[in-house]
């Protein structure tokens, strides 16, 4: 980390209850970022997935050989805060349900327990065009037990100016919190890894942008 520090620019600081001086320190509110364009080249990144063993040092030293450049690892992947944006360890993940769940569980019964034996209801709608299935969004929307009950399931065709047609499929489902959970941190494993080639240029242009 404080290699990565190095580069950035530095300001001015002084303590209220300070009587004379300035002291110099480093600006770590100044941000990088990379083009959204340059992140979805799928030319520049490998996918990885990552284990429960992994940090993003941890994943610097294997790729890049260089603890150091985990700040790649998580600019490449919009990471800001790693310890809500990165996914949990199978302990720490059940610590984190019983702890959100506490609140809902009865006398003698554990938030993980009411996790597990719980169930929300939810709408997926899928709509997909007739390019195929790359061209697919699909969206999850949590509703109530009266809206879910007055919702029906469907799936509506819809032809475009341009002759192409979407497909909207409606499907109601119902899934345990404790699904819910994993799923949402499951979805946090498949990360953008920046090939190693590009990881020198990168280096030097983080150090130009903050030399200007």
């Amino acid at each position: 980390m404080s290699k990565y520090f190095t580069n950035f620019p530095k300001t001015v600081y002084s303590l209220e209850d300070k009587v004379i001086g300035l002291d110099t320190v480093t600006n770590i509110v100044s941000r990088f970022s990379m083009e959204q364009s340059f992140k979805s080249n799928s030319s520049v990144y490998e996918k990885y997935n990552i284990q429960d063993s992994d940090t993003p040092e941890i994943i610097a030293a294997k790729y890049y050989d260089q603890p150091e450049r985990h700040w790649m690892v998580l600019a490449m992947n919009d990471i800001v805060d790693p310890q809500y944006d990165w996914p949990l360890d199978y302990r720490t993940f059940i610590s984190y349900v019983t702890d959100k769940y506490s609140a809902n569980a009865s006398v003698g019964q554990t938030g993980l327990e009411w996790a597990q034996g719980h169930t929300h209801s939810y709408i997926l709608i899928e709509t997909r065009t007739t390019v195929g299935s790359k061209d697919s969004i699909e969206s999850r929307v949590i509703v109530d037990a009266n809206t879910y009950a007055n919702t029906a399931s469907s799936t509506t065709t819809v032809t475009l100016k341009d002759n192409n047609q979407v497909k909207i499929d409606i499907t109601k489902e119902t899934q345990s919190y404790y699904d819910y959970e994993d799923e949402e941190n499951e979805k946090k494993r498949q990360i953008k890894l920046l090939k190693s080639e590009f990881a020198n240029k990168l280096e030097m242009e983080l150090k130009e942008v903050f030399d200007r």
